[in-house]
């Protein structure tokens, strides 16, 4: 269900009001970057996912059926956790399991099991199904196993959840490194443009990969639904795997 104002006991002093942006934010509670829908107080620059703003109290996945996983405001304890799903660093918002010690980003706990909007691409059809491991290799790091990972239904594409995570980082240090802050309200608007300017891009990746398997008349399309694909991960990664935040995404991809 969605508000389009709450209060939120992680900032008591102002009320969050729902609102939508197409430029990449740094979450206040999960400390992870966001983009899409969210729930902003523009008076302190202060922003949650959606996920972070209305957390399940408890979650259970079926990743890990022995699991019950509780939100916490931070991980527990004093030494380093990392999220079981994109294998970085948890440093603020968790969903954490006492028993076996597995740690979630909100966000990654809520990926879609399944990202079907791919399909209503004119290029073609095409599903992604989300598996703990695969035994494919990763369209950006050439690796099997690792992280969670994208599948698509013809098994062409796979991408590894920490690969959107490296690339997101690799793109958006300012952001990750809290000099810039957020994309709509408050922060430096200078800023935030050039991070909307820095998406993370795969064109060379794709191209290289498709040249090698595929005759020179399918590479084209090959690469256009393999970038589909990127963008529809990467909007998932985000916090807002909507057809609109993933064309958002392949704009910013191509400039």
């Amino acid at each position: 269900m969605r508000y389009n104002e709450i209060s939120h006991n992680s900032h008591p002093h102002h009320k969050l009001k729902f609102g939508y942006t197409q430029v990449p934010f740094k979450c206040d509670g999960c400390k992870e970057v966001g983009i899409g829908s969210n729930y902003k107080c523009t008076t302190c620059d202060y922003d949650l996912h959606t996920h972070c703003a209305l957390p399940s109290p408890t979650l259970s996945h079926s990743f890990y059926t022995k699991c019950s996983f509780q939100f916490l405001p931070r991980p527990p304890g004093t030494v380093a956790h990392y999220c079981n799903a994109c294998e970085k660093a948890v440093t603020g918002f968790v969903y954490h399991c006492n028993a076996c010690g597995f740690d979630l980003h909100p966000c990654c706990a809520k990926l879609p099991m399944v990202l079907d909007d791919v399909s209503k691409s004119p290029t073609g059809e095409v599903k992604l199904y989300l598996y703990q491991k695969v035994s494919a290799p990763c369209l950006r790091c050439g690796r099997k196993g690792r992280s969670w990972s994208y599948r698509s239904t013809c098994k062409k594409y796979n991408l590894h959840v920490a690969c959107v995570k490296e690339m997101l980082v690799e793109n958006w240090h300012e952001l990750y490194s809290n000099s810039g802050r957020s994309g709509g309200g408050g922060g430096d608007s200078s800023t935030t443009r050039r991070l909307g300017t820095k998406v993370p891009s795969l064109k060379g990746t794709l191209e290289t990969h498709h040249h090698q398997k595929s005759s020179k008349g399918k590479v084209k399309k090959g690469c256009e639904m393999a970038g589909l694909a990127v963008q529809f991960v990467i909007s998932a990664v985000l916090g807002d795997p909507t057809t609109l935040i993933a064309g958002v995404v392949g704009t910013l991809m191509s400039k």
